[in-house]
C-alpha cells in the first residue's frame, strides 16, 4: 500500500497512526533499558534477591488485564452501533484503570510497611527501581485515563461511529499497550530477582 495514496483525511488519519506507533517504541526502549540497567545492577551485594512483590501488585495485574478487555467490549460495541453499551464499557475501563492505580499505591505502602523504601539513608537499589520503574509506568496510565476521558467526552458527544472512530482507536491501542507493558514489568520484577 502506498502510504503517499488516499484522501487527505486517510493520510491524516495514517500520519496520527504512525505517531502513535513511535511513540510505543520510544517507550518500549525506555523501559527495556530500565529492566536492563535492574539485570546488570542486581549482581551488586547489596541487591536485595528474596524479595517478592506484594498482593497488590497482583490485584492490579488482574485489574489491568480486565480493563483492557472492557475496552475491547467498548470497540466492538462501537462497531455494532449499540452507543449504551459502548459508554457502559467504556466508564468501566475508566473505573479499572483508576482501580488499578489505587492498587500501585497500596503495594507501594506494603512495601513501606515491610521496611523498604525508596529514597532516603533506609533507601536500597533494589527498591528505587521498583519504585521508578512502578511510578513512571503509572504515570503513563494516567496519560492513557487522560486520553480515555477525551473518548468518553467524544462518545457522549456521539463523535464516534462504526466507520468513524480513529481517536477511539488510538486510545484504545495506547491503552491495550500500556496493559500488556505492565504485565511484563510485572513478570519481569515477580521473576527476575
Amino acid at each position: 500500500m502506498d502510504l503517499t495514496q488516499g484522501t487527505l483525511e486517510e493520510k491524516n488519519n495514517r500520519a496520527k497512526k504512525m505517531m502513535l506507533w513511535f511513540g510505543i517504541v520510544s517507550l518500549i526502549m525506555s523501559f527495556a533499558g530500565w529492566t536492563s540497567a535492574f539485570v546488570v545492577s542486581s549482581s551488586r551485594p547489596d541487591w536485595i534477591s528474596d524479595f517478592k512483590l506484594p498482593n497488590a501488585f497482583i490485584i492490579s495485574t488482574v485489574i489491568i488485564v480486565v480493563s483492557s478487555g472492557a475496552f475491547i467490549l467498548a470497540k466492538k460495541a462501537l462497531k455494532a452501533g449499540n452507543t449504551r453499551a459502548t459508554t457502559t464499557w467504556l466508564l468501566a475501563t475508566l473505573a479499572l484503570g483508576v482501580a488499578f492505580i489505587v492498587f500501585q499505591f497500596k503495594g507501594f505502602q506494603q512495601i513501606i510497611d515491610l521496611g523498604y523504601n525508596f529514597t532516603g539513608p533506609t533507601s536500597n537499589i533494589t527498591m528505587s527501581y521498583i519504585y521508578l520503574i512502578a511510578v513512571v509506568h503509572i504515570l503513563h496510565v494516567a496519560v492513557g485515563l487522560i486520553c480515555l476521558l477525551v473518548v468518553i467526552y467524544n462518545q457522549f458527544k456521539q463523535k464516534y461511529s462504526p466507520d468513524k472512530m480513529l481517536g477511539f482507536e488510538l486510545a484504545a491501542t495506547f491503552w491495550h499497550f500500556i496493559d500488556i507493558l505492565w504485565v511484563y514489568l510485572f513478570l519481569f520484577l515477580y521473576f527476575v530477582k
